[in-house]
């Protein structure tokens, strides 16, 4: 048994849905390996659940999977708003967030989220980073500025499969997109920032 399979082994089940949906993504889907999974998929509706967020913006809504798991940790109330800028995933991903238990607390948009979030006119408790990783810098901004005092903001992949220690190649832009946001968060004065070592790296921002 290796260490991943034990961590498995000893925390709460992903239930079914999510099960069914993750095999889904990674037989029909290329790069399905992009879901959260089991783990993260955990640790964000616990998170969700300690936060206690009313309103949740996500920019890269992939198969759904780590949408439903934080709409899984919404109170009474919550939403969810999850951007996915690439309109060929609609027909995957809408069938399976509708189908969920919790499609109420969900709304999948279909577009570029540092276009179409601000015009929500809605102030977020929390945000999941998880979209173009060669414009996380720009997302970061426009999140940030959505974002309540002492909200957080979750990234994924900052750690970029250990990338981020290379000196990346000059067309690899998304790896120098990983690298440039890290260097700018670490600097940024308006936030509070750890990274945990989790899968592919998740940094984890408070805003002051």
């Amino acid at each position: 048994m290796s260490i991943d399979e034990y961590i498995l082994d000893h925390i709460d089940p992903e239930g079914d849905y999510l099960y069914r949906l993750w095999r889904a993504t990674n037989v029909h889907l290329l790069r399905g390996r992009m879901a959260s999974g089991h783990l993260q998929g955990r640790l964000l509706k616990m998170i969700v659940e300690m936060i206690r967020p009313q309103n949740i913006l996500e920019v890269g809504t992939f198969s759904g999977y780590s949408a439903i798991c934080m709409a899984e940790g919404l109170p009474e109330g919550g939403r969810i708003y999850t951007f996915e800028i690439n309109d060929e995933m609609e027909d995957f991903t809408r069938p399976w967030i509708e189908g969920s238990a919790v499609a109420n607390k969900i709304e999948f948009i279909i577009g570029d989220a540092n276009i179409e979030a601000p015009r929500l006119g809605i102030e977020f408790d929390m945000a999941f980073i998880d979209g173009d990783k060669r414009t996380y810098l720009e997302t970061y901004e426009t999140v940030l500025g959505l974002l309540r005092p002492g909200g957080f903001i979750l990234a994924d992949n900052t750690l970029w499969d250990g990338h981020v220690l290379e000196q990346p190649k000059p067309a690899d832009r998304q790896t120098q997109g990983i690298e440039d946001f890290n260097d700018y968060i670490a600097r940024d004065n308006r936030v509070e920032r750890v990274i945990l070592p989790l899968r592919d790296g998740l940094t984890i921002i408070r805003k002051l």
